[in-house]
């Protein structure tokens, strides 16, 4: 008997996450976790595959179409990757728990480089994130930077068949997926800072939903959740979609929270950055005010797309 509905995608990543929530929550309920169902659903992401994500419609293309399975009651709870999902939630949903986030830094892979920096002069790095794009300029301004979309071993699929010298994905994806071994390097988060909410699973629910806030409330990190808050809100004061190219890393040390945030031009040439700290039970004022301190001093053009 199904007690509780998961809405996921269907990539191997997606589902990988929503095996771990689903385990995590079977634990906590002591149920079988066959009672626990997970529901496939294909979103705009999913289906639009010829386009970067700032032209398919930004952040929100691979959460809209689960977000309206669990307003409309047909799932639960939803599982996402934090750094997909929307600063401005729909209507009557919350971001209820995070298990405990993975490693936030960014990987690069290639089969014709040990590194970023030894790649041949104009070699292609594939991509389809601008911020991605961005921070390779700044630090190879000589590259030839090309779409690359599609699941995390589709992207690598193609770059080993030619369609570029290299790419750039989230270190934590390839934990999830048992794939850190094809990492050529994991790219230094001082030199090439990770997107907001990198390596966190965000898991909504319906505002309201008591039985299932309860539930989630077990298995909720509270550092991880902490430094979304902070994350989010930093993004929220920018007005950032996949449109800008925007880093923002948060992080408890010594009962501290710690965040740094970076905004840059998509050519890499300029950019702003900020460091803020304070308690952790004012995640979310952090990264506000972080937010609030890099807007007016953001380079020109930087936040316009």
């Amino acid at each position: 008997m199904t007690r509780i509905r998961i809405g996921t995608r269907g990539s191997p990543l997606a589902l990988a996450q929503a095996t771990a929530v689903r385990a995590a929550i079977a634990i906590a309920e002591r149920l079988d976790p066959e009672e626990i169902e997970l529901v496939v659903l294909k979103t705009t992401g999913d289906i639009e595959r010829d386009r970067s994500f700032a032209e398919s419609g930004g952040k929100g293309i691979f959460t809209k179409e689960i977000d309206e399975a669990l307003l409309s009651g047909r799932v639960d709870l939803a599982v996402h990757s934090a750094k997909d999902v929307q600063t401005i939630l729909p209507q009557g949903l919350a971001i209820s728990a995070t298990p405990p986030r993975a490693d936030p830094r960014d990987a690069f892979l290639s089969v014709r480089a040990n590194s970023l920096e030894s790649l041949p002069r104009g070699a292609k790095l594939g991509t389809a994130s601008v911020r991605r794009q961005a921070l390779a300029l700044r630090i190879r301004p000589d590259l030839d930077i090309s779409l690359l979309r599609g699941n995390v071993q589709t992207r690598m699929d193609k770059m080993k068949a030619g369609a570029c010298d290299a790419t750039i994905l989230a270190f934590a994806g390839l934990q999830r997926l048992g794939l850190t071994g094809h990492a050529t390097q994991v790219l230094d988060p001082m030199k090439y800072p990770p997107a907001v909410a990198q390596g966190i699973i965000a898991i909504e629910t319906r505002h309201g939903d008591r039985a299932m806030h309860a539930i989630l409330a077990k298995i909720d990190h509270a550092e991880s959740h902490a430094a979304l808050l902070a994350e989010r809100a930093f993004l929220l004061v920018l007005d950032g979609s996949c449109r800008a190219p925007i880093a923002g890393h948060a992080k408890i040390e010594r009962g501290r929270l710690q965040f740094t945030g970076l905004v840059i031009t998509q050519d890499g040439r300029s950019f702003a950055g900020v460091s803020h700290e304070g308690d952790p039970r004012d995640a979310e004022k952090i990264g506000r005010e972080a937010g609030e301190y890099l807007l007016p001093r953001a380079p020109a053009g930087a936040l316009s797309g």
